[in-house]
């Protein structure tokens, strides 16, 4: 059985004004996360992915063999390998949930 544990990822973005009107290459480095996220679903133990409705930021939860490991994850995210997202990941445990 795998050892896996529990990440929080909060991913903020680099340039102020991001959430009024993002630069083309900002588009498109944010529409690469997304397809990125699609194809984490397949390979990875998601509990909760989003963005706050005034792109302040967004947030995932997941799973993951080490703090390592998870680290990498968010690394190779397309919108932080750009330089339009800077993201901290996070032991995380979850107490608490209505299913």
């Amino acid at each position: 059985m795998e050892n896996r544990s529990t990440y929080i990822c909060l991913i903020r973005p680099t340039r102020a004004g991001f959430t009024e009107q993002m630069l083309p290459e900002e588009v498109e480095a944010m529409q690469a996360h997304s397809a990125y996220l699609d194809r984490l679903l397949n390979d990875t133990t998601f509990h909760l992915i989003g963005p706050c409705l005034d792109r302040a930021f967004g947030v995932s939860i997941f799973e993951a063999e080490s703090l390592e490991a998870a680290n990498q994850l968010v690394a190779h995210d397309p919108a932080v390998e750009r330089g339009v997202m800077i993201a901290e990941v996070h032991p995380f445990h979850i107490s608490h949930w209505q299913s």
